[in-house]
């Protein structure tokens, strides 16, 4: 695994822990539909949420939700409407962008719901 696999790992291990901590229940992780991939699926009350996790050990090129592009939102939209679909889902869909950065020695999380 390469440092940025290793990198993308924790910070999606710790945007599971965080979501659950905050009352939410991860239905898949690392979801794939077709050429698409999601993150994170979780859900809370009649929300189900799909997560985009940006990593990164510095902000010295960016802080970590402006890597996630519109072409890349594009896509997690269509695999979140076919997995709704597939799941019979009758609630609400939210797109969050988790945003994870090593500062001053320690992880820094932002969770920015409805991101787009």
């Amino acid at each position: 695994m390469t440092r940025q696999q290793t990198t993308g790992k924790l910070g999606e291990d710790l945007a599971v822990k965080h979501l659950l901590d905050q009352g939410y229940r991860i239905r898949e992780r690392n979801y794939r539909q077709g050429r698409y991939e999601i993150d994170i699926i979780a859900e809370k009350g009649d929300e189900l949420v799909f997560v985009e996790v940006k990593t990164r050990k510095s902000a010295a090129y960016g802080y970590p939700e402006a890597f996630a592009t519109t072409h890349q939102q594009e896509r997690i939209v269509v695999a979140a409407q076919e997995y709704a679909c597939g799941h019979n889902w009758p609630g609400d869909l939210r797109f969050d962008i988790m945003a994870i950065l090593w500062e001053e020695s320690q992880w820094q999380i932002e969770h920015i719901q409805d991101a787009f």
